[in-house]
């Protein structure tokens, strides 16, 4: 297998979490997004959509999408499962992480894609080389959905040590890259929410954190 990453975007940085936690290695390949290396020929030809990260398999099957890629070495390597043990667990996770990605992750791109001068004509990710204009208006509804992600975390965290429990799971993963995105445009954890800085300040002593 091979993995074409990018180090300093969020979501590879999800599936490298998650990789480190279970003690997956794979070969990687540095494909840099803020250059646009990502949409031009040499990765379009294994990723037309030109998204990262991108999962190649040996036998040339390539994938991205962090989700199905976690999904695929779970199945692979069960053991320290990250996405729920039980259908119940599974479930849950599968919720607790969708939440997280879409008020989290996908409203923190929302933010900087729409304002960050490299973006300007390639402001949502799998555009492929497309041109897709930023538009502005997005930066404040991204902003507010941004606002009810803590909300929703500093009422959750008040009754349990992780998202899904008493156990890290990828909900957590994708909460905890979520935010260290919001630093980008200058959003964090709001100073009053102390549960949700606790949860954070373990998940971040976590060794796989500096994945």
């Amino acid at each position: 297998m091979k993995l074409y990453d990018c180090a300093m975007a969020p979501n590879p940085r999800r599936l490298r979490i998650f990789m480190a936690e279970k003690g997956i290695e794979i070969p990687k390949v540095e494909i840099n997004i803020l250059e646009g290396e990502n949409t031009g020929p040499a990765f379009l030809a294994v990723n037309p959509r030109g998204l990262l990260p991108t999962l190649q398999l040996d036998d040339g099957t390539c994938f991205d999408e962090v989700m199905a890629i976690c999904r695929y070495l779970e199945a692979l390597y069960p053991w320290q499962p990250l996405l729920g043990r039980t259908p119940r667990e599974q479930g849950l996770i599968e919720s607790l992480q969708r939440k997280a990605e879409f008020d989290g992750m996908i409203a923190g791109s929302e933010v900087f894609r729409n304002q960050h001068p490299a973006f300007l004509s390639r402001s949502i990710p799998g555009g492929g080389g497309q041109t897709i204009p930023a538009i502005p208006a997005l930066i404040e509804r991204g902003s507010q959905t941004i606002e009810r992600f803590y909300g929703w975390l500093e009422s959750l965290l008040q009754h349990t040590p992780f998202l899904a429990g008493d156990s890290l799971s990828m909900a957590d993963i994708t909460a905890l890259c979520a935010i260290d995105f919001h630093g980008w445009v200058k959003l964090g954890i709001p100073p009053g929410n102390k549960a949700t800085a606790d949860w954070y300040g373990r998940l971040n002593a976590r060794p796989s954190a500096q994945a």
